[in-house]
């Protein structure tokens, strides 16, 4: 049975997001295994899109990097089958809608499940379109993980009771990348979420500093940072081991204080 919560059982989780591929699939592969040394809970794993509307200028350019040294879903999938013959660290898959109906949305999801992949994260999926893959993925036991952004209050209820996994809390409007302060009310969406489902929530967009991880971990379940750790890819190339894993260790050790 696929249970994401054993991620939120050893307290804060701390959730770190790589482009697959970027600066190369071997690399990827490796920093998976330094990320979950460094005390990563889950890791979220980005299929490369060349239009990705929910990204800020970090993963965009990222997302083309990969796709230009030749990075496609098959590779990914192999790369996914190695990294599961060393680890059973829960892993994530996060795409656009367009990369999954290209393959094959069953296709997709039931190769991804028996790769032992453990949730989807679609972020241009709204909730009202979530059936064209959250049957398939109750049907494959992978969790099809729901975003609610800021300005969806009065959809939080209607979400959150139909929500699998945990909950991704976006704190930010707008795309995802760093932000020098996040003044989204955490607390009063992940208490909306709770009232009607006891759930996990985790809260992505815009967290790059141990502060504002350690800020937002008051108030959530777990923590979610891409944008500041691409850019540590892109910035160190093929040595981008050693900073990123420091990067994961310094963050989950900052969610981790009281």
């Amino acid at each position: 049975m696929n249970n994401l919560k054993k991620v939120f059982e050893k307290g804060k989780a701390f959730i770190p997001f790589i482009t697959c591929g970027d600066p190369s699939l071997e690399i990827t592969e490796k920093l998976v295994y330094a990320m979950e040394e460094a005390g990563a809970d889950l890791i979220e794993l980005g299929i490369p899109f060349s239009d990705p509307t929910a990204e800020g200028d970090v993963i965009q350019k990222a997302n083309l990097r990969a796709l230009s040294g030749g990075v496609t879903t098959d590779k990914i999938f192999d790369m996914v089958a190695k990294i599961r013959q060393k680890t059973n660290i829960p892993l994530a898959f996060m795409t656009y809608a367009n990369v999954v109906f290209s393959y094959g949305a069953e296709k997709f999801i039931k190769k991804a499940s028996q790769l032992g992949m453990n949730a989807l994260i679609i972020p241009d999926v709204p909730f009202e379109e979530k059936l064209e893959f959250s049957p398939l993925c109750k049907a494959y036991d992978i969790d099809f993980i729901s975003l609610i952004a800021p300005t969806s209050h009065e959809r939080i209820s209607m979400i959150a009771k139909q929500a699998d996994g945990f909950v991704y809390c976006v704190s930010s409007l707008g795309v995802t990348g760093v932000r020098s302060d996040i003044t989204t009310d955490i607390s009063s969406m992940v208490e909306e979420v709770k009232k009607e489902q006891d759930i996990p929530c985790a809260v992505g967009f815009g967290i790059s500093t141990p502060e504002q991880a350690k800020a937002m971990a008051k108030s959530a379940d777990g923590v979610i940072v891409g944008s500041a750790i691409v850019k540590l890819c892109e910035q160190y190339g093929t040595e981008c081991i050693k900073p990123v894993k420091e990067y994961v260790r310094e963050m989950k050790e900052a969610i981790l204080q009281k």
